[in-house]
């Protein structure tokens, strides 16, 4: 993490809160937008920390695996961030409630497009709605 913000075109500072959301690579638009929600409320996140088996072939190989978006250290918990239409999230949902199976002592909260709406709307934050997260 970088100790002082960077630079914007204009010669003005980034808040330090955005720093760190914007360091990191994400695989979807809108895991950067929560990353620095969480970010600008000081609550420390890990992204894509631990790939977690489901399946196991006859050989004993991983088949399934489902890694979370974040990991809250303070709460103890997973997210899953999704923004695709409600109709389309069955895999996902599949892949949750068997983490949840295998993993009962784990927290896992899924984030679903209408939470992600509601959670961007609330701080005028434009969406960014896809397939990919």
């Amino acid at each position: 993490m970088t100790t002082t913000p960077p630079e914007l075109s204009d010669g003005r500072r980034r808040h330090p809160s955005a720093a760190r959301a914007l360091e990191q690579r994400f695989a979807h638009p809108s895991e950067r937008q929560f990353a620095r929600l969480l970010d600008l409320y000081g609550i420390e996140w890990v992204y894509e920390p631990v790939e977690f088996p489901l399946r196991w072939g006859s050989d004993g190989s991983v088949s399934q695996a489902f890694r979370p978006d974040f990991w809250l250290p303070a709460h103890h918990c997973f997210v899953e961030l999704t923004t695709q239409d409600q109709r389309l999230v069955t895999r996902k949902n599949a892949k949750a409630r068997r983490f949840r199976e295998l993993y009962p002592e784990l927290d896992l909260v899924v984030l679903y497009q209408r939470d992600y709406l509601a959670l961007v709307e609330r701080h005028r934050i434009a969406p960014v709605v896809g397939s990919a997260a």
